[in-house]
C-alpha cells in the first residue's frame, strides 16, 4: 500500500476536554487533509505530565469519534515517547547545540527583555554547565532568519536567535518540552502538512531551526485564525472554556465550519450529511493567502 503524499495530523493536550477552540483546528486540519486525499492522524500531546487531566484524553478520542472524525492509524501518545526525545537531545549535544541553564524563572524576568513569545534567553549560561544533565538543557540557536510560506499567511519571518534566544528542550524535572517533541514526533509521523491555530505562529520558527539543525524534513505549515473569548482572549481551557457537547455534534461543527468561512446550505440533519457539504465548501478559496503578505515576526 502506498503511503498518501499528505499526511496531517492533530494534536489535542489532554488538560481537560474539546473545547470550541480545538474543534476548529481539528476541522480545519481534517477537511485540508481529506480533501487532499491525504491521510489524517491523532496524536495526544502529553509530554508535560503536571498539566494532564485524568479521563480527559478518552474524553476527548470520544468526543471526536461522536462527531464523525475518523483517524489513520493508532494515536500516538507523547508520554511513550520518551526515548526519541532522549536520542535527539543527545544528537544535539554531540553537535555542541546542548548546554546546562541554571537560570531561575525570576532571574529570566529581571535580566530578559521581551520578544516575540515572552523573555528572550539573554545566554546567561552560555559559556557554563554545558554537561550538566541536572541542569535544563537549552538548544543554541544558531544566527539567522527563518523564513516560511503560511498557507494562509503568506511570507512569515524571525530572527530566532534575537527574537526568541535559546530555549528549552528539556526542563531541569526531566520534561521534555513541547518544542523538542513535536519537531521529533512530526518526522517520526512523516507529517507533511501542519495546520493548526495561529496560538502556535511563533513556535514555528523554532521548530524549523531544530528540524534543520537534527537534518529533518520541514512540513508545510498553515496556522487557522484563533477563536476568542468575550474578553479578546483565546479560547482555551485555561481560560475555562467550556467543552463541546458530544451528545450534540452538529450545532458546534456547523458553527466551527462558519468560523472558517464555509458556506453551507440549510437544513443539514445530521453529521453523516454534513461532512461531505462541508468536504464540498472547502475550496481554495477559503484558505487562499494574500498574495504579497507578509508576516514578521521580528521587531523593527
Amino acid at each position: 500500500m502506498s503511503v498518501p503524499a499528505y499526511r496531517g495530523r492533530f494534536a489535542p493536550t489532554p488538560s481537560g476536554p474539546l473545547h470550541f477552540g480545538s474543534l476548529v483546528a481539528a476541522l480545519g486540519s481534517y477537511l485540508e487533509a481529506r480533501t487532499r486525499a491525504g491521510a489524517w492522524l491523532v496524536r495526544i500531546e502529553d509530554v508535560d505530565p503536571p498539566r494532564v487531566v485524568a479521563g480527559a484524553e478518552d474524553a476527548i478520542l470520544a468526543t471526536l469519534e461522536a462527531f464523525g472524525f475518523e483517524w489513520d492509524g493508532p494515536v500516538m501518545r507523547q508520554s511513550r515517547r520518551a526515548e526519541a526525545y532522549r536520542a535527539a537531545l543527545a544528537a544535539l549535544r554531540r553537535d555542541g547545540r546542548v548546554y546546562g541553564c541554571a537560570c531561575s524563572r525570576k532571574q529570566l524576568a529581571e535580566a530578559a527583555r521581551r520578544g516575540v513569545d515572552g523573555p528572550v534567553y539573554p545566554g546567561t549560561c552560555r559559556a557554563g554547565h554545558a554537561h550538566d544533565p541536572a541542569l535544563a538543557q537549552r538548544f543554541r540557536v544558531p544566527d539567522g532568519r527563518i523564513a516560511f510560506d503560511d498557507g494562509l499567511l503568506g511570507r512569515v519571518a524571525c530572527d530566532v536567535a534575537r527574537e526568541c534566544g535559546d530555549f528549552v528542550l528539556r526542563r531541569a524535572d526531566g520534561v521534555y518540552t513541547y518544542q523538542l517533541a513535536v519537531v521529533v514526533d512530526d518526522a517520526e509521523q512523516g507529517i507533511s502538512h501542519v495546520v493548526r491555530g495561529a496560538d502556535l505562529l511563533t513556535s514555528t520558527p523554532r521548530q524549523i531551526v531544530l528540524q534543520q539543525v537534527l537534518g529533518l524534513a520541514t512540513p508545510a505549515y498553515l496556522h487557522l485564525p484563533v477563536v476568542l473569548d468575550g474578553h479578546g482572549d483565546k479560547l482555551s481551557k485555561q481560560t475555562l472554556a467550556r467543552p463541546v457537547a458530544a451528545a450534540q455534534p452538529l450545532p458546534a461543527l456547523l458553527a466551527a465550519a462558519a468560523f472558517l468561512g464555509l458556506v453551507l446550505p440549510p437544513g443539514l440533519g445530521s453529521v453523516a450529511e454534513f461532512w461531505p457539504v462541508a468536504a464540498g465548501a472547502w475550496p481554495a478559496r477559503v484558505l487562499a493567502p494574500v498574495r504579497g503578505r507578509r508576516t514578521n515576526l521580528c521587531k523593527p
